[in-house]
């Protein structure tokens, strides 16, 4: 009797846990509102903003991401590389600025300010089919200096962190964050766009 209880016990087990690791593993296939809807959606956002344009929450609490900082400026840029590569401009100064991109399935990169060459931050994101396009475009006598990056999804999202240390610097990381650009590459670029 004991050796079947002990089977029927770990039967239960090994269903409960193929049951928990399937459970875990659909959600983000199955979740309506994950970071790329969230980040696309007129809601939490100050104005409703197309694609390839800089957005940032109206307030802390109407914000996208779960218990923000009150010391970060947090700013997003949703992305379709359909409509071409999207570069991202951003200017560096005495606040710390970090950049991630992200596709459907998660980041894909990161960098921050300390990788900035001249106080500059320039990023293209492309497509595979847009990279070879580009490198087959490039003047041999001229190399690109453009820090290329091939998503693994048409669609995905840029966040831009920039960290307030002390309270009085948090009005700067607001203006730090809106003077990243976020444009189609070949576009004028615009601050806070």
């Amino acid at each position: 009797m004991s050796l079947r209880f002990a089977y029927a016990t770990l039967c239960g087990l090994v269903l409960a846990g193929i049951v928990h690791i399937v459970t875990v593993l659909a959600i983000p296939r199955l979740s309506e509102t994950d970071a790329l809807s969230r980040t696309r959606s007129s809601e939490s956002l100050e104005h409703p903003q197309p694609v390839n344009t800089l957005a940032t929450p109206a307030s802390p609490a109407a914000t996208w991401l779960p218990a923000p900082d009150p010391a970060v400026a947090v700013g997003v840029c949703a992305y379709d590389l359909e409509d071409g590569p999207m570069r991202i401009a951003a200017r560096t100064g005495p606040l710390a600025l970090s950049l991630a991109v992200h596709g459907r399935r998660g980041a894909f990169y990161a960098v921050t300010d300390q990788a900035a060459v001249r106080g500059a931050l320039d990023l293209v994101v492309l497509t595979r089919a847009q990279y070879d396009e580009a490198l087959a475009n490039d003047d041999e006598n001229e190399p690109s200096r453009d820090v290329r990056i091939v998503a693994p999804d048409r669609q995905g999202f840029v966040v831009v962190r920039v960290i307030a240390g002390l309270p009085s610097q948090r009005p700067a990381a607001n203006e730090a964050v809106q003077a990243v650009s976020c444009t189609i590459d070949g576009e004028d670029e615009t601050p806070g766009k």
